[in-house]
This record gives C-alpha cells, sequence and structure tokens, in this order.
C-alpha cells in the first residue's frame, strides 16, 4: 500500500496514524531506522495536521465574524398557505 503525503489525508486520517506511530514507538520494539523513519513520518503527520487545524479556526472565524453582519429574518411558518 503507498504511503499518502501528509497533506493529501484528511485530518482524521492523519491524527488516527499518528496515534499508531506513537504508540509502536512507545512499545520500543523497532529497530533505530524504522524508529527514525516513523519518527520523522510522525513530525510530518503533526505539521500537515496543525496546517489544517489553523486553516480550519481561521475559517470558523471568519464565519463567525461575518454572521454578526447577516441581519436575520423570522420564521414565519403560515407564509406557505
Amino acid at each position: 500500500m503507498a504511503v499518502k503525503k501528509p497533506e493529501n489525508m484528511t485530518f482524521e486520517a492523519s491524527i488516527a496514524e499518528l496515534e499508531t506511530i506513537v504508540t509502536s514507538l512507545e512499545q520500543g520494539d523497532s529497530e533505530l531506522d524504522n524508529a527514525l523513519k516513523q519518527f520523522e513520518r510522525g513530525i510530518s503527520l503533526t505539521r500537515a495536521s496543525s496546517q489544517k487545524l489553523q486553516h480550519a479556526e481561521q475559517q470558523v472565524a471568519i464565519l463567525l465574524a461575518n454572521g454578526d453582519q447577516q441581519t436575520l429574518a423570522p420564521f414565519n411558518s403560515d407564509s406557505s398557505n
């Protein structure tokens, strides 16, 4: 199975893979070369996930800021008659 680039993965998939890597590294059963590769992959996943989270936070902030400018119309259920 080909390894996806972290920037092409969903946030949730990145976090799930990162959790797997952390568990594997905590067990300490990996050879040094493999552990270093896992660590490097974990750093890449962390950076990509952080960027996605920051982007999502910015989108929420923009939506909340723009929400103050919109006017709400009262819902009238009788208007369909």
